[in-house]
């Protein structure tokens, strides 16, 4: 039998290669944030892949990194810090609309 280029019908392997991704493809990591806002606070919930910088986070929750102080444990970190675990991140509006 004759088959054209591309054809799906063949000599088939008899245990397929399971697909398999790098871990860094895979690892997703919850990222609590916290932002604190004239007395109150909201906290939101994201699910991130490992290396996303902290600026998106913020600007994924809503808010401008630009604008904000983002602190990890009481301190101030940079908005271009890579997330490698799981955190919990405090943002602080340093500006308001008006």
């Amino acid at each position: 039998m004759r088959m054209h280029r591309g054809s799906s019908k063949g000599a088939r392997a008899d245990h397929p290669v399971p697909g398999s991704l790098p871990l860094s493809a895979s690892a997703q990591l919850e990222v609590e944030v916290e932002v604190a806002r004239a007395g109150r606070s909201t906290v939101h919930a994201q699910m991130v892949v490992a290396g996303t910088l902290v600026k998106e986070v913020v600007r994924a929750i809503g808010e401008a990194p630009e604008g904000s102080a983002v602190l990890l444990d009481g301190v101030s970190i940079p908005l271009d810090s890579p997330i490698d675990r799981p955190l919990r991140l405090v943002v602080i509006p340093t500006f308001s609309g008006g």
